[in-house]
């Protein structure tokens, strides 16, 4: 495998898919610049903000991004770099970016409410609430595997209350500090441009200067130092504050920022990639096609082929957290029509990208991580992420350099995740409320049981208590099924965009193939997950089954109601 021809095969592949296929989306279903959007509409100063198209795409990069595009092709990469990148790049273009796509837009169509509310109008009430609660369950999932994920790269000790110690333990602190300032460092960017009205570009650059500043002083000073228990507990109080606060004073400007990381780290990475392969070790062992049938060491996911490759790799091809993001933060704040094809189709596939670094990435140090899982040093996506682009950058500099850009790296994941966390809390605090509203109600209307359980506080907490008390469990015993779910809800978002396209005349047959294929993937991963945590037989791993039986069921009856409206029209 030649590191530089496969990524640059998958950037030309993934630029004319958006060049050519997400704008002939676009007329399809007809995009129009003229139209007002909800944020003009509706805007209150609290969801519905306006936010200029760089903003709001570094929001929703950094929201979608997460741990997902890294962790899924990293622990996928067991089956061969062959179909973990077709899958990448088929499933991006014809799949992902279409379901993130369609689901902003029929978000902006339906004044910037979530696709629960776009189910309502074209297969009912019932369907609406099936929805939701599923949504809101997957949620609860993802909170659970991202406070884990956060804590894990915060904490002096790991989720088991091991210690950490050298080189593990002070890259855990510094991220944590980092991360803490770059929150302080968010809001005052917020204030600066949506209070005292600053120029966006000079804001940028005093954020930039100002990440840099914040970098240099976690790698030097890191004075909190708390177990990962603690830090569960202090990210709960922090989502929980988070969620609940205007979008300008935190969120956007967040995000924004946390995407300048994010580009810093693709440029990195493929900076990386050129100069592994101009200086000779661009070219890896790592075979193309290992066989049907995988056996996990700990780093590598388990299982055959088909489901587990399309469920492992989740995000970097398409993700069903990224329609509820679509319909639930992004859709609320886009100025123009016209920004939804680069900001719905066109962020899909940069993350895509993301996912075939990460693959360049596992395949660098394939020798180091294709080993027994007792001599397995890398046990982690995210240090096995950081260690194989680091070295790729090593080849052609030093040590000093590689150690800087290891911990970054490292830096630029944790705060994706966090980015992710908090926009996951969000997004379970809308759906838990628009479960209790009849139409045309909000959560002021609402009264007595209902008025009390819309309320956003009361939705927030009860999301919080329950997301950190699962994740308190450990990250490693939540993603199987954080996984399957999550990609069972793309093929429902998936078939609500669909159902919604052809109730307004539009063309939705692009949606057909990917909804079957995502439903047919899900249940059978759903199924062999239920049966392998009741052979299982502890406590966590029976609850687990039954959600995962729970969303099953609800799964079932919402895909036979969204066909039969489907038969309909």
């Amino acid at each position: 495998m030649n590191i530089l021809v496969v990524l640059l095969i998958s950037l030309v592949l993934l630029a004319c898919g958006y060049l050519f296929y997400g704008r002939w989306l676009a007329k399809e279903w007809g995009v129009d610049p003229s139209r007002k959007t909800p944020s003009h509409e509706l805007t209150d100063g609290m969801d519905y903000v306006p936010a200029k198209a760089p903003v709001l795409m570094g929001h929703h990069f950094s929201s979608i991004a997460g741990a997902g595009p890294i962790n899924g092709p990293i622990q996928a990469a067991i089956f061969g770099w062959v179909p973990v990148l077709l899958w990448v790049v088929v499933g991006g273009i014809f799949f992902g970016g279409v379901h993130d796509f369609g689901a902003l837009f029929a978000s902006i169509r339906n004044r910037g409410q979530s696709i629960g509310e776009v189910i309502r109008d074209t297969m009912g009430q019932k369907a609406k609430r099936l929805f939701l609660t599923f949504a809101w369950l997957t949620l609860l999932l993802v909170v659970a595997a991202f406070a884990s994920i956060v804590a894990s790269t915060f904490g002096n000790t790991n989720a088991a209350g091991v210690a950490l110690e050298g080189a593990n333990l002070d890259a855990n602190l510094s991220t944590a500090i980092i991360s803490v300032l770059f929150i302080v460092l968010a809001i005052v960017f917020g204030v600066l441009v949506y209070r005292n009205n600053m120029n966006v570009g000079i804001a940028s650059v005093i954020g930039c200067v100002g990440i840099v500043l914040i970098v240099f002083i976690g790698l030097n000073w890191h004075p909190i130092s708390m177990s990962y228990k603690t830090w569960m507990y202090v990210l709960g109080f922090y989502i929980l504050i988070a969620s609940v606060t205007p979008v300008w004073i935190l969120l956007q400007p967040r995000d924004y920022l946390s995407s300048f990381l994010l580009y810093f780290m693709i440029i990195v990475a493929v900076i990386s990639v050129i100069g592994a392969a101009l200086t000779g070790t661009g070219s890896t062992s790592m075979p193309a096609f290992t066989g049907f049938t995988a056996t996990g060491n700990g780093l590598f996911t388990s299982g055959t082929v088909f489901p587990a490759l399309f469920v492992t790799i989740a995000c970097g091809a398409i993700s069903g957290f990224h329609s509820l993001v679509s319909s639930g933060t992004t859709a609320k704040q886009i100025d123009n029509e016209k920004d939804s094809m680069p900001i719905g189709y066109g962020a899909m596939l940069i993350e895509c990208i993301v996912a075939v670094l990460a693959l360049c990435a596992v395949a660098y140090i394939w020798n180091d991580v294709n080993v027994p899982a007792e001599e397995l040093k890398l046990g982690s996506p995210t240090i096995v992420f950081a260690t194989g682009l680091s070295r790729m950058l090593g080849s052609f500099t030093n040590e000093a350099v590689q150690g800087i850009i290891y911990q970054m790296l490292v830096l630029a994941v944790s705060v994706f995740c966090l980015t992710s966390l908090d926009t996951a809390t969000r997004l379970a605090r809308y759906m838990f409320q628009e479960f209790w509203l009849n139409e045309g109600e909000t959560p002021k209307d609402a009264t007595g049981v209902r008025g009390v359980l819309a309320n956003p506080y009361v939705s927030t907490a009860i999301t919080v208590v329950l997301g950190v008390a699962l994740g308190l469990t450990g990250y490693s015993k939540i993603w199987p099924l954080f996984g399957a779910a999550n990609q069972l809800l793309a093929a429902l978002g998936l078939l609500a965009v669909c159902a919604w396209l052809g109730s307004i005349g539009r063309n939705n047959k692009m949606f057909y193939i990917p909804m079957v294929f995502m439903l047919v993937v899900t249940l059978t991963s759903l199924v062999q997950t239920i049966m392998a945590k009741l052979r299982a037989g502890d406590m966590w791993s029976m609850i687990q089954a039954g959600l995962a039986v729970v969303l099953v069921v609800l799964a079932i009856d919402l895909a036979v109601t969204a066909f039969r409206t489907l038969s309909k029209q």
